[in-house]
């Protein structure tokens, strides 16, 4: 009896702890992108980072698969940005390559395309041959360290990013969409 209101105990402070720790009105720690003195900039959006739909996208900075350029994002853009955030081990990743590929091609002077390889759970060669066998053309990164899929709350894959041309993240996708959900949330943002 004794060892199970301990237990109850534990699982009620963790659930506290989770709720604290994701609570809405929370503004996490990172990089502020402007604003004012209230804490809120355009269109009411919060100035503190947060990998939430409008709130604008956490900063980082990665390199490429070869390691022959490094990538940026956050703050203002010349185009919309979708950021994919992948796994060569994962079956919906490749489930849903081709249509990202698809997507990258035919809007590819409206947006930008990074996609973010898990390197730390993931294996450089398996990702590489991945690449290389889904042909994909748009820009691959490395997360080598995990720093920036922690950043971004990436607990599964695939999630991918919707982000506007002021930074602001407007769709957060949780694993595969059929391409004609793709398609709506690319034309809001990209005719916003």
């Amino acid at each position: 009896m004794k060892r199970n209101v301990i237990i109850l105990g534990l699982l009620l402070a963790a659930l506290v702890a989770v709720w604290v720790w994701d609570a809405p009105g929370k503004e996490p720690a990172g990089q502020i992108t402007g604003g004012n003195v209230e804490g809120r900039a355009e269109g009411d959006i919060p100035v503190t980072p947060a990998p939430k739909e409008n709130r604008y996208a956490p900063s980082f900075k990665l390199a490429s698969l070869d390691g022959s350029t490094s990538y940026e994002v956050g703050g203002k853009r010349d185009k919309v940005l979708i950021i994919n955030f992948w796994a060569a081990w994962c079956g919906p990743c490749e489930v849903e390559a081709p249509d990202l590929k698809d997507i990258y091609e035919q809007h590819k002077d409206k947006l930008d395309f990074y996609a973010v390889n898990a390197t730390k759970y993931d294996k450089l060669r398996e990702a590489k041959d991945f690449v290389k066998e889904q042909q994909l053309v748009f820009p691959v990164l490395t997360d080598a360290k995990g720093d920036v899929g922690d950043l971004y709350k990436v607990f599964s894959y695939p999630i991918s990013f919707i982000i506007d041309r002021n930074g602001v993240i407007r769709h957060r996708i949780e694993g595969v969409i059929e391409r004609e959900q793709w398609e709506i949330y690319l034309q809001e943002v990209i005719n916003s």
